[in-house]
Formats: C-alpha cells, sequence, structure tokens
C-alpha cells in the first residue's frame, strides 16, 4: 500500500509556553521518496516529527494519513502503517537484542502477517548489523549498538510509512552510511520515509526532498540542492559557508569557512 503523509499548517504551542515552537509548518512525505527534515537545533524538526507521526497534538493545522487525520486512525491501524524511531529508545529492562527487534511484530500478531515474522525479523537484523548481538542484552550494549537495535526494531515493524528522527547521531561512520542505505532502499521500494538529520552533507547525498525549518517555520522545500544554497545556509544557522560540487560523484558538499589560528596567535590572545 501506497502512503502519503502530511502535515498542513501545523502551529504547535506547549501549555506551558507563551510562543509556538512549530508555526504555519506545512510538509508533505510521499511514497517512494527519502525526506530529509533539516535545521538548527530548536528550529522544530522533532516538533514537526511528532505531529506526523501523530503523537504530538497540533494547536491548529493537522496531520492527515492518506487524506484522513491521524488521530482518526485506530491505534492498531497506525502501527501498520507507519513506524517511528526516537532519538531517546530507553529499555530498562534486560531483554535479548533478539527479543526487542521481536516487539517491532507486535502490530502484526494474529494476522496472516504473523507467518513473516522469522523472516522480517531476521532480516532486519541483518540490514542493521546487530545479528551477531541476537543473545546480548541492552544494558550490556554500547550506545551505537543500542541505537541499530532501535533501528532493527523499526525496521521489523515493516510499514509504509517510515519516521526516523536522528538516526544516524550515536553511531561511527561506517555505520551511520548503513543506515542512510537502509533508508534509500525502503524509499526505493516505495515507503515514505522522512528523516530528521543535521548533517546537510548526508542530507544533500541522500534525500529526494529537504525541508529547512528555522524558529519553527519552513524556511523552504524542495530539491536539496536547491533549498541547501550557501546563502541560505548562512542565513539560518549563522555560518559562512561554502557549497560545491564533489570532484568524483558531483554530488554538493558543505563545507564551513573556518580561520585557522596560528601559534603566533593563539599566544597574542
Amino acid at each position: 500500500m501506497t502512503a502519503r503523509l502530511e502535515a498542513r499548517a501545523v502551529t504547535v504551542v506547549p501549555d506551558a509556553a507563551k510562543s509556538a515552537i512549530l508555526s504555519d509548518a506545512s510538509i508533505t512525505v510521499l511514497a517512494g521518496e527519502l525526506h530529509a527534515l533539516v535545521g538548527p537545533n530548536g528550529a522544530g524538526k522533532s516538533t514537526l516529527f511528532g505531529v506526523l507521526a501523530g503523537d504530538v497534538a497540533a494547536t491548529s493545522g493537522e496531520a492527515l494519513l492518506d487524506g484522513i487525520p491521524i488521530g482518526d486512525h485506530p491505534a492498531r491501524e497506525l502501527a501498520r502503517r507507519r513506524s517511528v524511531l526516537l532519538q531517546q529508545n530507553a529499555v530498562s529492562f534486560p531483554f535479548t537484542v533478539a527479543q526487542v527487534v521481536e516487539m517491532g511484530r507486535a502490530p502484526w500478531a494474529r494476522t496472516p502477517e504473523e507467518d513473516r515474522d522469522d523472516d522480517v525479523i531476521r532480516k532486519a537484523m541483518e540490514e542493521t548489523d546487530v545479528a551477531a548481538l541476537a543473545h546480548r542484552t541492552l544494558p550490556s550494549l554500547s550506545g551505537g549498538e543500542r541505537a541499530r537495535v532501535a533501528l532493527a526494531r523499526v525496521l521489523a515493524q515493516d510499514t509504509s510509512i517510515l519516521l526516523l528522527d536522528e538516526p544516524t547521531a550515536a553511531l561511527d561512520l561506517k555505520h551511520q552510511e548503513d543506515v542512510l542505505a537502509i533508508a534509500r532502499r525502503r524509499a526505493h521500494d516505495g515507503v515514505a520515509v522522512a528523516v530528521v538529520l543535521h548533517d546537510l552533507n548526508a542530507a544533500l547525498a541522500s534525500a529526494d526532498r529537504v525541508t529547512l525549518l528555522s524558529a519553527g517555520r519552513v524556511v523552504a522545500t524542495g530539491a536539496p540542492r536547491d533549498v541547501l544554497t550557501a546563502d541560505r545556509i548562512e542565513e539560518v544557522y549563522g555560518q559562512p559557508v561554502d557549497v560545491f560540487a564533489h570532484p568524483v560523484t558531483g554530488i554538493p558538499l558543505v563545507v564551513p569557512r573556518r580561520t585557522r589560528i596560528t601559534a603566533g596567535e593563539q599566544d597574542a590572545r
């Protein structure tokens, strides 16, 4: 089943806040696309992500799944349509890796899809490079290993919408690239994928579309190279950058402008 997830003119004002943390924000995540949400700290990325997931209530505006308000979808149906990887995935009990990944199959219990459990779980663990950890308990793992286990659980849910909030944050270089490759493959297979990223170069290399947020508002949405220009990045992040094509791949690269401080200058300070 194809999917279309969207937020329309969404504003979020927390009960304890006097101002909005998200203002009139709109985004559409389409089947077959990897859509990256980028922006500075506090820009509203995770809040918009939560609205799309149905976990954060909008003060005004609405989130829709295939044209139906996301809150109108029964919880079990929603769990079969979209899977969500949060920044924090705390597990306080000593479950094994295999048990945690198996939890991703819970929405499919007592359905014909249950017959696929073993194959889906195995594939998810292999894709995320945690198969060798199957019998380890969560407390015995490093932060990066736990992050990959959390991703494997989400992949095992096997939904038509995949929402990933900073999935590369705790990972080393290889596993960062692995996660982005997984997201690309899911999109290629027709899944609607939304990813919150801090790494602008990862967004440029991996995303089909990018939404750039700043101060709770959408600044621009479109093709990565059209959105992430040097002038716009400097305006939003307050950091001068150069954007140029990689000499081998041709993919745009964002490089901050830095001033090298010599030993003599350091001493003078």
